[in-house]
């Protein structure tokens, strides 16, 4: 079955929700593609006890405020009802359980396949699918000798799997930090990091540092292009982390040189046993179905400038980390990424037609 449009988007999260209203917004006809059951993107998939890090007044795609304490931190589950609830002002179609295996492009039409048999067509297409669909995982030293258990943080859910054992959590992120600081109440825990854990004051001066980044003008700074490399991200903390660590609940270490049958063996030498290794190693993009068009370089990262391709006239991004500010990738700075890509894909996409309707004239 083939459909055409004037945009596809691909992925259903908090990205190609946003993409939607305003693509929606400008009068196009948009269709948004999503692989998983319903429109909430990877929320439901995280671990029980995530929180934002953003207050809910932050958190809100455009349009739709998220609903409650405007000053209250929301939870996972709170996140994705209010994903469902938004996805319910989108008049874009929006179709799910049906993921893009391929696109193709014929100089000016995309052509998304999909595993279903369904296609759809469009001047211009939005790779939506985020830069946290797939799980980032390194090969350890020593990795093929390790009798315990090894997973991304993307498979942890709550302490009570890990209830009594060794556990070492690999990262100096967010999630690293948290996730190490609620297991370690039930575990023996070690947090270990190539980089010391760094803390940044939730509420400085009594607002919090989301109210600092919005005022300041540093949170919507465009300045990703000029990023080679992502820098972590400090722990956003009210002093429970930072007190966590200092009381050695989890124990901070440096990372590990290798693994060794049931241990890992540390930088000064020192040998301890561990039941399981939890990867808090971040995400990698999951653009995969771009693959033969020729948009992605040879690791596989999108070529662009703050979101527009810069191999494709009418091919964006949204959600990449960093992709022109720091929030590109959260809820409260997509929906501004998703107004400034749709704009310029559209006037792009003009652009476009009208060439090919002057050459046909003159033909």
């Amino acid at each position: 079955m083939h459909s055409s449009y004037d945009a596809v988007v691909v992925g259903a999260g908090q990205s190609g929700l946003a993409a939607a209203h305003h693509l929606r917004t400008r009068g196009l006809r948009t269709v948004v593609v999503e692989t998983g059951p319903e429109p909430v993107g990877s929320w439901p998939h995280y671990y029980d006890s995530l929180t934002l890090f953003s207050p809910a007044k932050y958190s809100a795609l455009p349009g739709l405020p998220f609903p409650g304490d405007p000053d209250r931190y929301p939870h996972r589950d709170e996140v994705v009802d209010y994903l469902r609830r938004y996805a319910d002002t989108v008049t874009a179609d929006i179709h799910t359980s049906r993921a893009v295996t391929e696109v193709d492009h014929d100089g000016h039409l995309f052509t998304a396949h999909t595993d279903t048999g369904h296609s759809y067509t469009a001047p211009r297409l939005i790779a939506a699918t985020g830069g946290f669909a797939t799980p980032n995982t390194p090969t350890l030293s020593g990795q093929g000798d390790f009798t315990g258990n090894i997973l991304h943080a993307s498979r942890y859910r709550s302490p009570a799997d890990f209830a009594g054992q060794r556990v070492i959590v690999v990262g100096a992120g967010n999630s690293a930090v948290q996730i190490a600081t609620e297991l370690a109440e039930t575990a023996s825990v070690t947090l270990a990091s190539r980089t010391p854990v760094k803390f940044v004051p939730q509420r400085p001066l009594g607002r919090d540092i989301h109210f600092w980044f919005i005022n300041s003008g540093l949170d919507s700074l465009p300045i990703g292009h000029l990023i080679s490399e992502p820098p972590t991200a400090p722990i956003f903390d009210t002093g429970r982390y930072r007190g966590a660590l200092a009381a050695g609940k989890p124990v901070a270490r440096a990372m590990f040189t290798r693994l060794e049958a049931d241990a890992v063996i540390w930088p000064d030498g020192t040998r301890s046993k561990v039941d399981t290794i939890i990867l808090a190693t971040g995400y990698r993009p999951n653009l995969s179905y771009l693959g033969n068009v020729g948009a992605l370089d040879d690791t596989g990262t999108p070529m662009h400038r703050k979101g527009i391709s810069t191999t494709h006239l009418g091919l964006g991004y949204l959600g990449l980390e960093w992709q022109r500010s720091l929030s590109s990738a959260s809820l409260r700075g997509v929906g501004r990424d998703a107004r400034r890509l749709v704009k310029q894909l559209d006037a792009a996409a003009t652009r476009n037609s009208k060439g090919r309707n002057e050459i046909g004239i003159k033909r």
